[in-house]
């Protein structure tokens, strides 16, 4: 069905979609994705691609952010990540990383201040991986500004506004170029819902990601409120979880198959370098390999820049892996 979900009515078992279709169904799997707001951030929206403003979140706009990087003559430039949930926590840190780089090879980095503005609390939750991720931020000499969550941006006077999330008081920094992760949330045929938690997201049980009030609902991947990082790989995780719990349930079974929260972060600190973090809901290390993974390794590049693309386009997407 080539439609769009404007409305759950999961008291009823359907629900309604863009063109005016209502859909009955015994089972529902809800995997819906992360809804980005822009307009939460005044004055991004009109401006992005403009006055240094970037983001690689936008289809229209991510070319402006090479543009901005590889015409960069120095000056100041910022890194934003939002105090809310996004898909992939650790991809703000990634494109700063990244930019540091090129600016080095290109002679201008003495020239540049570099500013990682956070809305979260430190670089990474897991403590394993924070630890190198300080070490790496330290090396390049990036500064780093926690509990700050942008607001709004002024392509007038090249300005960033930032509030403290626990004082509520605003700052502003000057920019010459500056990459905004832009807030996220569920999607509001989600959030408006019966479906939904107190935040908005799909309210499952975090083992089984069966919903907690509707015995014939699941979700998974980003629309859910499970406690861990939104990534390809806990999806690749939680998928295998959804189809023997769903089929139990069809066959009046036990549910018995769980999940424990694994999630995956391959995070790109440079070109030839990554730390291929992966953890559980207790933010303590789920790793793959037999060596230690909080380590900056050129294998684990290797991996993500030409194994990875092939898991995600002919595995996962089909169905295979």
């Amino acid at each position: 069905i080539r439609d769009a979900v404007v409305k759950f009515e999961p008291q009823q078992n359907c629900l309604r979609t863009r063109d005016g279709k209502t859909i009955q169904y015994d089972y529902l799997v809800v995997c819906a994705g992360i809804q980005i707001q822009w307009d939460d951030v005044k004055g991004l929206k009109e401006n992005l691609g403009h006055a240094g403003i970037c983001s690689n979140y936008s289809f229209e706009s991510v070319g402006s952010t090479w543009d901005n990087i590889s015409h960069f003559k120095g000056g100041t430039a910022i890194f934003t990540q939002p105090v809310t949930g996004i898909k992939c926590g650790g991809a703000p840190q990634k494109i700063c990383y990244l930019a540091d780089d090129y600016f080095r090879q290109q002679g201008v980095r003495e020239k540049t201040d570099i500013i990682f503005v956070s809305g979260t609390s430190s670089l990474f939750a897991v403590e394993k991986y924070r630890k190198v991720l300080e070490q790496v931020v330290q090396r390049k000499n990036i500064e780093t500004r926690f509990n700050q969550n942008l607001v709004a941006v002024s392509a007038d006077t090249k300005e960033a506004i930032f509030r403290d999330t626990e004082t509520g008081e605003e700052s502003s920094i000057s920019y010459d170029m500056i990459h905004v992760t832009p807030p996220m949330g569920p999607p509001a045929f989600i959030s408006e819902s019966s479906l939904a938690d107190e935040k908005g997201w799909v309210d499952v049980d975090q083992y089984t990601l069966q919903h907690v009030r509707f015995s014939n609902v699941f979700a998974l991947g980003d629309s859910s409120n499970l406690p861990t990082s939104k990534t390809a790989a806990a999806i690749r995780k939680q998928a295998p979880v959804v189809t023997r719990n769903l089929k139990s349930l069809i066959a009046g079974k036990p549910l018995t198959a769980r999940y424990n929260g694994y999630t995956s972060c391959p995070l790109v600190t440079g070109y030839g370098k990554l730390v291929l973090a992966e953890f559980d809901y207790d933010k303590l290390p789920d790793e793959t390999f037999p060596f230690n993974q909080a380590k900056e390794r050129w294998s684990m590049w290797l991996l993500k820049k030409y194994l990875l693309p092939l898991l995600y386009w002919r595995g996962m997407l089909k169905g295979r892996v």
